[in-house]
């Protein structure tokens, strides 16, 4: 199984509700990354949010041999991941695993396209406390992403995808108001128009000689009526399948019973 680089293709991979999982597909070197990206829109989301770039001194080395990687050139005096992530359709984050620590750390990421999160507020911070938002994470899934990250090898690469549903089209969707604001002009008969459905598509991989561990992030967006009716018929039954806590940070609340009934009404038209 593989992972494609658009709505439709990444939610029959995604996990529909119920327990957390992390989901992984091995993925080859040519399905990594998006191998035709938009560098005009990744230049403009970095400039509209430089704070998306947040770095520690340790990222350097890492990031300079992700540069080489990818054969993108570096300056002496540049820091090379917000330059690698400009020359992807992918942001990029590297963790590594501190002498005497026991989880890996966040020590870099280059964020254009964030699903509501501050890389500001998560540098330097283990796994644990970098998803400790997500509602069942501590006890469904930080062991097994924790024994993940430890054996992971250089060489191989792995991808999981996930979805949201967003007020907004926009790349970069950080909420600024409570759910029931932001989805207060939803209805059933407008769903399709005005909810949006986000894919995040995230690899991870060991590089061979840091031994860091990147982790990419493409995001892709498009309306709910835009998708095929197997896909919006999965979100109408995931949204009521979250797991408890998740749906309430998801903002689900607020625009469940419309998805609902957006999909039900196509599924009547169909």
């Amino acid at each position: 199984m593989s992972l494609g680089f658009s709505v439709d293709e990444l939610l029959p991979k995604a996990r529909g509700g119920g327990q957390l999982k992390m989901g992984l597909v091995r993925l080859s070197e040519e399905e990594w990354l998006q191998p035709d990206p938009d560098l005009a829109a990744r230049l403009e989301g970095f400039s509209h949010w430089p704070e998306g770039v947040q770095l520690t001194v340790e990222a350097d080395v890492p990031a300079r041999e992700l540069a080489e990687m990818l054969g993108v050139p570096v300056e002496f005096d540049q820091a090379a991941l917000p330059k690698v992530a400009l020359n992807s359709h992918e942001d990029m984050c590297l963790l590594t695993k501190r002498e005497g620590d026991n989880q890996y750390r966040l020590i870099g990421a280059a964020v254009a396209w964030p699903t509501d999160w501050h890389p500001k507020n998560k540098i330097g911070l283990p796994l644990r406390a970098l998803h400790a938002p997500i509602a069942g994470y501590e006890e469904q899934l930080a062991t097994g992403v924790d024994r993940f990250m430890d054996t992971l090898k250089a060489g191989p690469i792995y991808g999981r995808c996930n979805w949201f549903i967003a007020p907004t089209g926009e790349r970069r969707w950080i909420a600024d108001a409570p759910p029931e604001q932001a989805y207060s002009h939803v209805t059933a008969d407008n769903a399709g128009e005005t909810l949006f459905v986000r894919s995040e598509r995230q690899t991870l991989r060991r590089l061979p000689k840091t031994g860091a561990i990147l982790f990419t992030i493409g995001i892709y967006v498009e309306p709910l009526g835009k998708l095929g009716p197997d896909n919006i018929a999965m979100l109408s039954k995931a949204v009521q399948s979250l797991v408890s806590g998740e749906g309430d940070r998801r903002g689900a609340p607020a625009y469940a019973n419309s998805l609902i009934a957006f999909a039900a009404q196509r599924r009547t038209a169909s």
